[in-house]
């Protein structure tokens, strides 16, 4: 009898992961808000740089649908495929439903902002003993949706990927299960490495130093507004010096706090807990040392524009309600942020990052002497924000897994 797959969300991995579980031990179901745009057929186009198409692939859903009751009580794996800034309320809907009677694995094919203590956050309230937390610490591909609930499109796996579970004594079933069969299966690269811990996974940054640098960049060059929408710079093809540099000096911010969480646990393995280009190189087995040049010249990045939403004076500006913002300042650099106050870390460019958020959100997440405005209503609104103190966490040692 097959076990029952659940994705939880659409966003562009499920679009791939989909048609990756074809012939898989899974029956695949979707729980999404938008039910009625989910086709049967899920189909999938692998595209070289240059848009050749090397393979395509498909897959049939059992069942879409809205009503956690409909999907979660049977589910042997719940897979969630959405922006980070909605895990949470997505696993506060489902928690009610989940089946004690039998093992259940929870995931993220995306593991920022300790999906670890999400997942913990619902075990306790819904006293589930019986959950399997699993995370990457990347997506395993490349992937875009070339038409919502029918069709996406990846540009390849990763060379390697590696994975957080807990406990740790089920990594080599999911491997079997899921992992294997998302990824070398289909590419003949990409098997998953174990990662210790999801501090590592939190920690080696990705998605949360890449877009807010960018959108800190664009401001300090452009300004707050552009005039017209072609006027608004392309996110990666036009990508600049002064962006490179606050990657670069952000990345060292969180360098900062990797390096001492690392003396103060001697005793703990990290070893993917890395640097952005050291992630880099570790997951294409590439040698590239250029940030500017890697996205400049990327052919797969070369058409995604910059998040900009029109304003009531006619002009363009930085969508402040962009998953850029949502994602990788609240469940990003916010987290970083707490971690540096506990361990007296000075991160300058981390501080300058929040002080743009907040103006451009119209918020109070920072105060003048670079402190976290804790009880700000605009930090602490339910579920909003992962820093680590909402949880319950007093101190670094309660974020190590």
């Amino acid at each position: 009898m097959k076990k029952q797959l659940v994705i939880c969300g659409g966003g562009s991995s499920a679009h791939t992961l989909i048609p990756f579980l074809k012939d898989s031990i899974f029956d695949v179901s979707v729980y999404t808000s938008r039910p009625e745009k989910w086709h049967k057929q899920i189909d999938l186009e692998w595209h070289d740089p240059s848009g050749k198409v090397m393979g395509r692939y498909s897959n049939e859903l059992k069942e879409a649908s809205s009503n956690p009751q409909e999907l979660i009580p049977t589910a042997d794996y719940l897979v969630f495929c959405m922006p980070v800034h909605k895990y949470r309320v997505c696993l506060q809907e489902i928690a009610p439903f989940i089946n004690k009677d039998k093992t259940v694995f929870i995931g993220t094919v995306y593991g920022q902002a300790g999906f670890n203590w999400m997942v913990d956050e619902i075990k306790k309230q819904q006293s589930l003993d019986n959950i399997v937390t699993f995370a990457f610490g990347l997506l395993p591909w490349i992937c875009r949706i070339i038409e919502y609930g029918h069709i996406g499109v990846t540009y390849g796996g990763k060379a390697v990927n590696y994975a957080a579970c807990y406990p740790k004594s089920y990594f080599n079933q999911l491997n079997e299960e899921l992992f294997e069969n998302i990824g070398f299966k289909w590419f003949g690269k990409g098997h998953t490495e174990q990662s210790d811990n999801f501090l590592s996974l939190t920690l080696s940054v990705d998605n949360q130093i890449i877009h807010t640098s960018r959108c800190y960049g664009l401001y300090k060059v452009y300004g707050p507004t552009w005039n017209k929408k072609e006027d608004v710079p392309m996110f990666y093809r036009d990508y600049d010096d002064v962006s490179a540099k606050l990657l670069a000096d952000l990345d060292a911010d969180y360098s900062k706090i990797r390096e001492k969480i690392k003396k103060l646990f001697p005793q703990k393995r990290f070893n993917h807990m890395l640097d952005y280009l050291a992630l880099e190189r570790f997951s294409y087995q590439s040698q590239n040392t250029d940030v500017k040049e890697s996205f400049v010249t990327s052919q797969t990045l070369v058409s995604i524009a910059t998040p900009a939403i029109q304003n009531a004076e006619g002009l363009w500006e930085i969508d402040r309600n962009h998953r850029f913002f949502l994602d990788d300042i609240y469940y990003g650099n916010c987290i970083a942020k707490w971690m540096a106050e506990q361990l007296n870390i000075d991160t300058p460019t981390i501080d300058g990052i929040l002080h743009w958020a907040q103006t451009i959100r119209r918020e109070k997440i920072i105060d003048d002497n670079n402190h976290l405005i804790l009880d700000s209503k605009d930090l602490n609104a339910p579920l909003k924000s992962g820093i680590p103190c909402y949880y319950g966490f007093k101190s670094i040692e309660d974020c190590i897994d």
